[in-house]
């Protein structure tokens, strides 16, 4: 329907990463029982090394049109990284430093989650020491996404700074 504005391409190119990863599959169970020479049987790796180069180039192709035409509204998505349940594992993580065992911080912010739903609160604005004495006065400073993303520090994790390091990165890739 013309209204509808589904990310088909998106869609599509995931279902294409399904057929790169089945061909190198396929090539590496054919080169699992091979000696150390050449063997015949390494004939059969053209198909899927072919397909697999086609396939990409078709994947790079789609990628670049989609995102050169994308439009990012910065305020949405703010708007929908701001729902304060994003971070309950910060929560949890919150308790855990505080010394509460994980097991007993998970069961607490289920508790907290279950209340906000219940009462329809989010969960950034429930009486948090109501539930469980453990959350202390800062516990409200969890919900903050900035403070939650800057102590993302591990590679590959989504801190302001290893992001900015990987765009910089590709950038230089890139060019």
């Amino acid at each position: 329907m013309p209204q509808k504005k589904n990310p088909d391409s998106a869609e599509l190119l995931r279902g294409k990463s399904a057929r790169l990863q089945g061909n190198l599959h396929t090539l590496l169970v054919l080169a699992k029982g091979l000696p150390l020479t050449y063997n015949r049987d390494l004939q059969e790796d053209k198909p899927p090394l072919f397909d697999s180069v086609d396939t990409l180039n078709l994947i790079l192709a789609v990628n670049t049109e989609m995102i050169s035409a994308m439009e990012l509204r910065e305020e949405n998505c703010t708007a929908a990284a701001s729902d304060p349940m994003l971070l309950a594992t910060d929560l949890a993580d919150y308790l855990v430093k505080k010394g509460v065992p994980f097991r007993h911080a998970h069961e607490l912010v289920g508790k907290a989650v279950a209340q906000a739903i219940a009462t329809r609160t989010p969960l950034d604005q429930l009486d948090l020491a109501a539930i469980d004495p453990a959350y202390g006065p800062d516990a409200k400073d969890v919900f903050s996404l900035e403070i939650a993303l800057a102590a993302r520090t591990n590679p590959g994790a989504p801190s302001i700074l290893n992001v900015k390091a990987e765009i910089a990165k590709w950038a230089g890739v890139l060019k």
